[in-house]
């Protein structure tokens, strides 16, 4: 046994003395320069791409086998341009050479490349200038794995400011990724952990994206499982061309898991801060053999939206409460499909409103935003612009509100909120559910639906500014709405009571609401029952005219003065912000009015003319003579009702009164002197 182990270790010297004076020899006496010409040849037989080498090609061989090449290209597919599709300046790559032969294990060293310049591009019809390279049915999936210890074992990879160009003339995008620099620790196919640091440069056009990353995490790959797995992975840079000025990203996450054989991908939680936002995603594990459809929770933290305005290079808006605008906080499930982000059990905190139901945010540019929302209570005038002070008013004009046409034209929206209570000053509405739908220009706010001070209200409002001046239209309804309140909340008088109900249809075109309104035509009607108002008497002004005309002692006035009215309604057409009416009927409990006039909307001021009929002698006036009954109960009595829609002033016509009173005594004489003719 001892003279059988002698000879194999005499035949396995023989064998390592004769590889080491082979490899001299191949040291001494090849230069791998001499076979520039037959590489290129062959690279062009077998990829019809010419390949330069320019640089110095270096070989050494023991212990390790260690090839070095200075600059070389290699030319791009047919159809592409002169420019080569990759170009370095240096590259080196070793191997050892005896776990090779003894063990058929590859073993290498360090791989290097240096100034690394590759060109990828599409073309219009969406080839790419690699599929040539790419061997027919490498992309199988059904491919075995390949084994435990096949042999990948590399102590470190080098990319050194390296430049990667991808253009697709399909789409019209360009992504350039500039001083491109990476490197690795020690890289296996067993699982070992491997370190991976990363820095680049990109910019992606036309979108205007650019900027600077870090990228820092360790990986590990199993060829028997099929897995690769980034332990730590974080994400640092800058990226210009998302606000209006650079802004710092981050990103975080303990781990990701892509599964190479079920095509499987599953990720630890994510944190990314980005634009003065931290946003924390549980995304759950996906497939990606197909369609990239990801589904996760999602968790914003408080935001200011009026500091990522600031970002976006858009001044806040000026509100009546400058603290509004300054909290949102965001959960929901979002789910990424093919046309859209789907956000589902959305929860949604803006400043002291909560809103839940769900979104949906469109991926393409023809996609439409969607959206179910409900919120609790909202008061919408903190939200308005502040209010001007009297001092300010004095000497200058107010601003009128322009119809905001540039937010409506881009707007693809359709969806409804409902709202348990809206509050704008004193108008207070509950129980709101609004639809809107609004593409190409134009918006449609409808149903509008809510209950008013113990009525309701209805509407459909539309918006259109797909033309050069922007139309608006308005149809709406209230009914059994509470007259003092809406008084009171509209005009801040309490000088009204009783229920309200009326119809309005007007449509008007403008810039801005003022022009509107000098524009509006369409039809409204209005009626008023069982109520009263407060500081006119009208029985009192009708007594007081009628003294003042006989120059006899007014009465006394019965405080408080008020009339009381069981119903008053009107009809109206409106023609340039003027509304005009012929059929107003008020009745009053011993008289009633009839007449016309007109209500010039603009500058919120009326003008009406009526006539009274007593119908029977009021019970309360007692101390009133015989002959003052008798007149009144025979008379027809003109008023006037003018002055701000506020607070009209309801008056006699005394100048029509007087008229009429000399015209009645002229025909009086005329009766007399014709009597006393034919007598």
């Amino acid at each position: 046994m001892g003279r059988v182990i002698k000879y194999l270790l005499f035949i396995v010297g023989g064998f390592l003395t004769l590889f080491v004076l082979a490899a001299v020899a191949l040291y001494l006496f090849f230069d791998p320069n001499d076979f520039r010409s037959e590489i290129s040849n062959s690279v062009k037989n077998q990829t019809g791409r010419d390949l330069t080498i320019e640089g110095d090609i270096s070989l050494d061989i023991f212990p390790w086998l260690a090839v070095e090449v200075g600059r070389v290209s290699l030319g791009d597919a047919p159809g592409f341009g002169d420019e080569p599709m990759v170009r370095f300046e240096r590259a080196s790559f070793s191997v050892r050479l005896l776990p090779a032969i003894l063990r058929q294990e590859v073993v290498v060293g360090a791989a290097d490349i240096e100034s690394l310049q590759l060109n990828l591009k599409v073309n219009k019809s969406g080839v790419t200038n690699w599929d040539d390279l790419v061997a027919e049915g490498s992309g199988d999936a059904t491919e075995a794995t390949p084994e435990a210890g096949s042999g990948i074992n590399i102590n470190s990879i080098d990319i050194i400011d390296a430049t990667v160009r991808y253009v697709d003339s399909e789409s019209g995008d360009t992504i350039a990724i500039n001083e491109l620099n990476l490197n690795t620790g020690r890289v296996t196919d067993d699982g070992s952990e491997v370190p991976v640091q990363a820095t680049l440069q990109f910019d992606v056009q036309p979108s205007g994206l650019a900027g600077a990353l870090e990228f820092d995490t360790t990986f590990s790959f199993d060829a028997t499982a099929g897995a690769l797995r980034l332990d730590g992975v974080t994400l640092d840079g800058t990226i210009a061309g998302i606000a209006a000025i650079p802004t710092t990203v981050g990103l975080r996450t303990d781990g990701i898991e892509v599964l190479t054989n079920e095509s499987r991908m599953s990720l630890q939680a994510l944190d990314l801060t980005m634009l003065d936002m931290q946003i924390v995603a549980d995304v759950e594990p996906f497939s990606f053999k197909d369609r990239v459809e990801p589904r996760a929770q999602i968790a914003v933290e408080t935001f200011s939206p009026r500091s990522l305005m600031q970002l976006f290079d858009v001044p806040p808006p000026e509100t009546a409460d400058p603290a509004v605008l300054s909290r949102v906080t965001i959960d929901a499930t979002a789910e990424v499909t093919a046309a859209a982000i789907e956000l589902s059990n959305v929860a949604i905190k803006l400043d002291d409103t909560s809103f839940t139901g769900e979104l949906s945010v469109p991926t393409t540019a023809t996609g439409f935003y969607q959206f179910d929302l409900a919120g609790d209570s909202i008061d919408l005038s903190r939200y308005m612009e502040p209010a001007v002070t009297s001092q300010e008013t004095v000497g200058s004009e107010t601003t009128p509100i322009e119809i905001p046409a540039d937010l409506i034209k881009p707007l693809n929206a359709r969806g409804k909120f409902v709202l348990q209570k809206a509050t704008l000053g004193n108008i207070i509405l509950e129980n709101v559910d609004l639809g809107l739908n609004s593409s190409q220009g134009k918006m449609r706010i409808f149903p509008i639906s809510s209950q008013l001070f113990g009525g309701t209200y209805n509407g459909d409002v539309r918006i259109d500014v797909s033309g050069a001046i922007p139309a608006l239209s308005l149809n709406e309804r209230i009914s059994g709405v509470d007259l003092a309140k809406l008084a009171r909340a509209m005009f801040e008088q309490d000088n009204v009571t009783g229920g309200v109900d009326g119809s309005f249809v007007l449509a008007g075109r403008g810039n801005d609401m003022d022009t509107i309104q000098r524009d509006l035509s369409g039809n409204m009607s209005l009626e008023l029952k069982d109520g009263t108002y407060a500081g006119t008497d009208i029985w009192y002004e009708i007594r007081r005219a009628r003294a003042l005309l006989k120059g006899e002692q007014p009465p006394e006035a019965v405080l408080p003065a008020k009339t009381e009215f069981s119903t008053v309604r009107m009809s109206a057409v409106v023609t340039d912000g003027i509304m005009r009416s012929n059929d107003l009927f008020a009745e009053l409990p011993f008289m009633q009015l009839t007449g016309g006039g007109q209500v010039d909307i603009p500058a919120a001021t009326v003008d009406y003319g009526l006539t009274a009929r007593i119908l029977e002698r009021p019970e309360f006036l007692r101390d009133a003579s015989a002959e003052e009954l008798d007149e009144f109960t025979e008379a027809v009595i003109p008023l006037k009702i003018t002055g701000p829609i506020a607070s009209p002033s309801i008056q006699p016509d005394l100048e029509k009164l007087l008229k009429n009173r000399v015209e009645e005594e002229i025909k009086d004489k005329l009766k007399d002197k014709l009597k006393d003719l034919f007598n």
